[in-house]
């Protein structure tokens, strides 16, 4: 079996280094995840292991490194369960470094919940020259979050990162539906849970602010949120005057959705559609190498996240995204410098 393995490992690293983006290997790709203390982990693994179509997906989660962080109840308390899951239920190789899963695999599924170690857990990565996906939140902060695409571009690195939201048919179809007609505007929501180690919403409410930029696409300029503890909203103006809501959910009735203003209708876009398309895309990724986000996507989901943070330091006003964006910038800059 050992052989065997290695024979495919040798064969797909071959096929992958004469590969250009857009071409499928066609050749089976061990997985290896960095962090089990999310369910993603497992609902992943799953996905890759036992899918539905075999055909459909050559790749196979084979290690895993624990991860979790000490000081977030969420995170370290489900490492445990999740590590057991993983070696028992899955036959997944359980190792005790980074350094040791990357050894094992081809591609990576960065999956902890908790976003301040994604950086550092990415940089063994980008030096061994892995195709990844990372999990939300790219990172605890914009400036991380820029700083590993950078270094993913610095190194020619195929990176992709997105919530399962943008993939869930009804959020998907949104952007291109016949009934609405061209995307006046869109009003997305989420639970929109706290945690204090991270922006606020970094946290959960990127699920809801991903399928709004989903809806409308990139552009946003400028941000304004209000914020109670009960209530939460934040208002993005695109360039060509559009405007998109993030409404974050604390009390009531949680959910996943949006509603879309089009030229010709106003009409839901579907919610939660599970893992699996996800998990389709992320595999169709790892083959072809060609990310279905691109990294400006992503990052400028990230300057309104933190933009919206900003406007409510400054009372409600509204905030610049490019000023949020050089900020983070300048921030990664110092950090090259050693200031």
């Amino acid at each position: 079996m050992k052989r065997l393995l290695f024979g495919l490992t040798a064969l797909s690293m071959a096929v992958f280094a004469g590969l250009t983006p857009g071409q499928d290997s066609g050749v089976p790709l061990r997985a290896g995840i960095i962090g089990c203390d999310t369910s993603h982990a497992i609902a992943f693994t799953k996905a890759f292991n036992q899918p539905k179509d075999p055909a459909s997906s050559p790749v196979r989660v084979v290690a895993a490194f624990p991860g979790g962080s000490p000081d977030i109840q969420a995170s370290s308390s489900r490492v445990g369960e999740y590590v057991k899951k993983l070696r028992d239920e899955h036959q997944v190789e359980v190792v005790d470094s980074i350094e040791a899963l990357l050894a094992k695999v081809d591609v990576v599924l960065l999956e902890s919940v908790d976003g301040r170690p994604h950086l550092e857990q990415f940089k063994p990565v980008v030096k061994a020259g892995k195709p990844t996906f990372i999990d939300k939140p790219v990172a605890g902060s914009l400036a991380d979050a820029v700083e590993m695409f950078q270094l993913a571009g610095e190194a020619n690195l195929p990176v992709f990162s997105s919530s399962a939201l943008r993939f869930s048919p009804g959020i998907a179809a949104a952007r291109a539906n016949p009934k609405t007609g061209d995307v006046l505007g869109c009003a997305a929501y989420s639970p929109c849970h706290l945690e204090p180690h991270h922006p606020d919403l970094f946290w959960y409410g990127v699920h809801g602010v991903e399928a709004l930029f989903t809806v409308m696409g990139t552009g946003c300029e400028t941000v304004t949120r209000a914020k109670t503890a009960t209530s939460d909203v934040t208002t993005g103006v695109w360039k060509d005057g559009r405007v998109g809501t993030y409404r974050g959910l604390r009390s009531g009735k949680e959910d996943y959705g949006a509603t879309v203003f089009g030229s010709k209708g106003i009409a839901p876009a579907g919610g939660f559609g599970g893992y699996e398309p996800l998990v389709v895309e992320i595999g169709k990724f790892f083959r072809t190498r060609r990310p279905p986000v691109s990294a400006e996507e992503t990052l400028e989901i990230f300057v309104f996240m933190e933009a919206a943070d900003e406007s409510v330091r400054r009372g409600g006003a509204p905030v610049k995204t490019d000023e949020v964006m050089a900020k983070a910038r300048a921030e990664v800059a110092r950090r090259a410098h050693g200031k």
